[in-house]
């Protein structure tokens, strides 16, 4: 008798585990992170050619803008939040206003910029370049800057951010 309980045993075993595991499943699926949907309707700009387009007050929050020429492209007002972009070309784009909130902007162009009033909080801008850029107004709040970029702008750094109220020489940490 002893023997017919320990051959069950294996067996119920192996059945709960799969329920457990089609549980976990289905509930793995009922409470997807939104940030995983939404990752699903970005825009992908990728590698494309974008100079001269018209973007102003354009919502592409969480875009992925990697390696884009961007070059005198109309960003005014636009949200680029969560954007990628990486290795992209603002050269000479008109960025005033815009929310660069929380973008991953490593090895970006944005000499001659206009980044006036510009959003660029928590973002992560290392090996990022602003030569001449304008940065009236714009708040760099916990934005990953590369030290030497850091001393360049502030020495043109002026200006109080609209929205956030925080100044430009607090938000590079100046002195």
């Amino acid at each position: 008798m002893n023997i017919g309980l320990n051959q069950r045993q294996p067996r119920q075993f192996a059945l709960w585990s799969i329920l457990i595991l089609l549980l976990g499943l289905i509930l793995g699926i009922a409470i997807r992170p939104p940030g995983a949907i939404a990752q699903e309707n970005t825009v992908n700009y990728t590698l494309t050619d974008l100079r001269d387009r018209d973007f102003h007050n354009a919502d592409l929050e969480g875009a992925a803008l990697a390696g884009a020429n961007m070059k005198g492209a109309n960003f005014e007002n636009a949200n680029l939040r969560g954007t990628i972009l990486t290795k992209g070309s603002f050269f000479e784009a008109n960025l005033e206003g815009v929310d660069l909130t929380d973008s991953f902007a490593d090895r970006v162009v944005f000499d001659r910029a206009n980044l006036r009033n510009a959003i660029f909080t928590d973002a992560i801008a290392s090996s990022s370049t602003f030569t001449e850029a304008e940065i009236e107004g714009c708040d760099f709040s916990g934005t990953i800057l590369d030290r030497y970029q850091v001393v360049k702008l502030c020495d043109r750094a002026r200006g109080t951010n609209p929205i956030t109220g925080v100044s430009t020489r607090v938000s590079l940490g100046c002195r």
